[in-house]
């Protein structure tokens, strides 16, 4: 009788043992550190697979059970899962429905007047796998109006998101200055335009305010704006870098050729030039150019700015 009951209670632990194994232990060679993709509409059945030959989960079946329990096979949610330690197939299925990927953010800095394109390229630097060429079909719409600032990002950012980041970031920064946007004469994509020119033209705040006078007064006169900085945009080249033909480039962002502003920012200027742009600071002055140590030289006329051509560069 004492035999037959030990047999039960021996049965029973075992019972408990193995229901604990098979229900709620993690397999034994559990990848801990390991990263698995969970792909947009990828099928619940075949992310069990994927879970089982990762050795994520010993169950498909239980593992399936669970994310239907706990939301559906629709509530998985794509991202890219780190499971840095073994865990049991509930737990996997709540990660997976809970959007807890564990995947820290990284910092992403684009500092001001950076392109379009050469955010991509800091972002394909900083994201495995990323899409540039998505990336730039959303963004290059949206030149100038993408604020220059530090990020974090989820490694599985979508471009799509992440331009919405950046879009938003400068529709926040820009209420700051938007009663003087709307006091001014000039359309928000002229200022913003006027603030990616001075960007790339200035390099500091009182700087870019006479600078700004300049270039406006340029234009009220009806004079070419005649800035080397849209060559950066047309065709990567610095002022030092031009010649005579790259001046008589057709091109609608050509400042010698145009007169006024070019069609749309040439980069994503700063609030620090967006403020110059809006407060232009008056001056006799009608030209400027910068020596090699980067100092601003001012002139009246043509011929003094010709005559600090030969003496500063």
């Amino acid at each position: 009788m004492k035999l037959n009951f030990k047999i039960k209670i021996g049965l029973a632990v075992f019972g408990v043992f193995m229901a604990y194994f098979f229900f709620f232990a993690p397999p034994f060679k559990f990848p801990s550190g390991k990263i698995i993709a969970v792909v947009e509409g990828m099928p619940l059945r075949q992310i069990s697979k994927v879970m089982k030959e990762e050795r994520i989960i010993r169950s498909r079946f239980l593992f399936e059970m669970f994310v239907i329990m706990l939301g559906g096979e629709k509530g998985v949610l794509a991202s890219n899962y780190l499971f840095e330690k073994p865990i049991n197939s509930f737990h996997v299925a709540w990660r997976l429905i809970r959007w807890q990927h564990n995947l820290a953010p990284i910092k992403v800095v684009f500092p001001e007047g950076m392109t379009t394109r050469e955010m991509a390229a800091v972002l394909s630097a900083k994201i495995q796998d990323f899409d540039e060429k998505k990336f730039l079909a959303i963004a290059e719409p949206k030149e100038g109006f993408l604020f220059p600032d530090t990020y974090l990002f989820f490694l599985d950012a979508a471009p799509d998101v992440i331009v919405g980041q950046l879009a938003a970031n400068f529709q926040n920064k820009i209420k700051q200055v938007e009663e003087k946007i709307a006091e001014s004469s000039h359309t928000l994509n002229e200022i913003i335009t006027m603030a990616s020119i001075i960007e790339k033209e200035s390099l500091n705040g009182d700087e870019r305010q006479i600078v700004s006078g300049i270039l406006w007064k340029r234009i009220s006169l009806g004079m070419p704006l005649q800035v080397d900085a849209t060559f950066l945009y047309i065709n990567g080249k610095a002022s030092a870098e031009l010649t005579k033909d790259d001046l008589n480039i057709d091109s609608p962002y050509n400042t010698y050729r145009n007169k006024g502003l070019p069609p749309g920012p040439i980069n994503n200027p700063g609030l620090d030039a967006i403020v110059a742009a809006l407060y232009p600071k008056d001056s006799p002055y009608l030209y400027y150019l910068h020596d090699k140590k980067g100092k601003v030289h001012y002139a009246k006329t043509f011929n003094e700015h010709v005559a600090n051509k030969r003496k500063y560069l």
